[in-house]
């Protein structure tokens, strides 16, 4: 098996069964400074299995070839706040800003009807990429995780939330895993909060704990939210 063909089988067992890919709970990541993250949240419609084998053959050795390199990624088990209601977080790396973008602007010339495949493989799929600086983190799936991404409706006033909201996450037991902002979103694929947070706590009780505080809060500089558990 050569490089190229682990690869795809690896993107696909990945996809498949992202809760059972590794050997351990903890998942880690490692970024250089100016390394882009991909986080994609994706649906799969029904009885898409062949479809999306065919894609990753077809889309996945020109992204490879663009510097893709595909990471652990998670299962949503629960949605607490937002309209949208993804089930797969799906993380990935692309060695800079130039690289991604040059397959987002390409790729249609090695796969013509790319978007019509996504489109026929998933009802949701939505991205967002940012331009990371040098950094790791670890999310350890034996933790309640929970992603958070929201929108401001005016900077100060958000600001101000964003301070207590973070403030009373770590005084009920809150790890910021990590925190993010500054994102991009394509055309097409638009998923782009302004402040995007991963929480890990000891439990599901621990969280909801600080869930029901959190509803409580003013938010006044709050356009928009959406929560979710992932595992």
């Amino acid at each position: 098996m050569n490089y190229l063909q682990f690869a795809i089988l690896t993107f696909i067992l990945c996809w498949c069964n992202a809760s059972t890919m590794a050997q351990t709970n903890i998942k880690s990541y490692s970024f250089k400074k100016g390394e882009i993250l991909d986080m994609l949240l994706l649906s799969a419609k029904p009885n898409t299995d062949a479809l999306f084998k065919d894609y990753v053959k077809v889309a996945f050795p020109v992204a490879i070839e663009m510097s893709y390199k595909n990471l652990p990624g998670f299962k949503i088990e629960d949605h607490t706040q937002g309209n949208l209601h993804p089930k797969s977080l799906i993380f990935g790396k692309w060695d800079n800003v130039e690289k991604r973008e040059q397959f987002l602007t390409e790729v249609e010339s090695f796969v013509p009807d790319f978007h019509k495949r996504r489109r026929d493989i998933w009802s949701v799929f939505n991205l967002t990429y940012y331009e990371m600086p040098e950094t790791t983190f670890e999310i350890n799936k034996g933790k309640y995780n929970v992603v958070t991404a929201y929108w401001q409706k005016d900077e100060v006033s958000f600001q101000k939330f964003k301070t207590t909201w973070l403030e009373k996450s770590r005084v009920k037991g809150g790890k910021t895993i990590l925190a993010l902002s500054n994102g991009k979103s394509p055309f097409g694929y638009y998923y782009r909060p302004d402040y995007l947070v991963i929480t890990q706590w000891e439990s599901k009780e621990v969280f909801d704990t600080f869930f029901a505080e959190n509803l409580k809060m003013d938010h006044t500089g709050v356009l928009h939210v959406n929560q979710f558990a992932i595992n």
